[in-house]
């Protein structure tokens, strides 16, 4: 690893450990949040060139504190704000090193008064250390509409009145579902990007990997954090046969299994085996347990789908939502034949929330083609290629339509 990958590393590690530090100094978590932003701009930027300081939490936490003393004496409050700090032990010195507020950021983060696109980008900059440029080429917009979006969720925090630490007890199970729900958004935006030219953002999956370790190691016994980390494991383990060369799509199916990643498959089977055995199963054991099944077949015609089937069932049980229905349909037709899939698809024309979107016709035309009608399949191919704007995903469409025209 070459110097810059490796404070870029030690950066985003420390980046929570820093702005825990000066938020529950200083009580302000958006004055803290744009000089922790600071510090960690000016390390990475002479850190490479001076070398790493021998405390670099220190140094962090120094540099911060300095720059949000200077900012809140420009906003009058010179003598209360530096009274509390000297009542402070130094920067570096008193704060217990061993003090993990990951999980306390990241529940402020994705607090209530945000909307779900404002928890994501403002976990990604406050608790992954990401620049609002990284954010911003992350999800294909502006760096000046991701800074605008980051801003207006710490006022909203602040004017919320929500102070750094864990919230109420009555609240944790709701808090806790909504940043487990901000890191799986996170994940699957990095695994298959929305729009643009590539398919994946390995950036993305890597930090929602790295930060729902953290919260694993925080919640041990929790077996959803255990099934969401077990999830993304497993799906992540593909990665290296999802593509081709130059970037093409290759379906599941035709992967080349021995590109998979059997560390990672290893870990995931292990941690959803003990959250199954240790806890009532929730949404992610079971997507977890399904993404278990795919991975441990050694060939595609050895995948167990009557388990995947059940355990489709299971899950539209417990969070019915058509993208559910949708794999629960691949599923029913793998073992009860296409047409009983394409019935199961057949109400979600009215709904809303997925009449309009891409996987809809994309599933229906896999399912055209398992049933031998060629017609429907590049029909439904062709519409599936027009609604979405990932380029690779657009490519395959297109090209699945193409090979059964001729």
């Amino acid at each position: 690893m070459n110097v810059g990958a490796h404070v870029e590393d030690l950066l985003r590690g420390l980046a929570p450990q820093v702005l825990g530090v000066l938020a529950r100094r200083y009580d302000r978590f958006d004055a803290a949040e744009d000089a922790v932003q600071e510090a960690l701009l000016a390390a990475a930027t002479t850190w490479p060139r001076d070398g790493i300081p021998d405390n670099p939490r220190g140094w962090l936490i120094t540099v911060a504190s300095r720059r949000l003393t200077d900012e809140l004496r420009s906003e009058g409050a010179r003598r209360r704000r530096e009274d509390t700090a000297a009542a402070q032990a130094p920067p570096g010195d008193a704060e217990t090193v061993d003090e993990d507020d990951t999980l306390d950021l990241l529940f402020l983060c994705c607090h209530p008064a945000l909307s779900p696109a404002s928890q994501v980008a403002l976990t990604l900059r406050a608790v992954g250390g990401l620049t609002t440029a990284e954010i911003a080429g992350a999800f294909l917009v502006p760096e000046a509409t991701m800074g605008q979006r980051i801003s207006r969720a710490k006022q909203a925090i602040r004017a919320a009145g929500a102070s750094f630490g864990p919230p109420p007890e009555v609240e944790r199970g709701d808090r806790l579902a909504a940043v487990l729900h901000t890191l799986y958004v996170i994940f699957n935006e990095g695994y298959t990007a929305s729009g643009g030219p590539q398919l994946q953002r390995v950036g993305l999956t890597r930090e929602a990997i790295r930060l729902t370790r953290a919260v694993h190691a925080l919640l041990p016994d929790d077996g959803e954090v255990a099934g969401l980390l077990a999830l993304m494991l497993l799906t992540d383990a593909r990665r290296p046969a999802r593509t081709t060369a130059d970037g093409e799509l290759v379906p599941l199916a035709e992967q080349d299994r021995g590109l998979w990643n059997r560390a990672a498959i290893a870990e995931g089977v292990a941690l959803v085996t003990d959250a199954l055995a240790r806890s009532a199963p929730g949404p992610y054991q079971v997507q977890a347990a399904i993404a278990a099944l795919h991975d441990e077949a050694e060939r595609a015609e050895d995948t167990d789908w009557p388990q995947i089937l059940a355990l489709y069932r299971v899950l539209e049980r417990l969070t019915p939502n058509p993208m559910v229905t949708l794999n629960h349909a691949v599923a029913l037709a793998m073992v009860h034949g296409p047409q009983a899939g394409l019935e199961l698809l057949r109400p979600l024309d009215d709904d809303a929330r997925v009449a309009q979107h891409h996987r809809l016709e994309a599933v229906r035309a896999h399912l055209h083609e398992l049933a031998g009608d060629s017609e429907a399949a590049q029909a439904s191919y062709r519409a599936a290629a027009r609604r979405t704007t990932s380029l690779p995903e657009q490519r395959y469409l297109e090209g699945r339509a193409a090979r059964l025209a001729g």
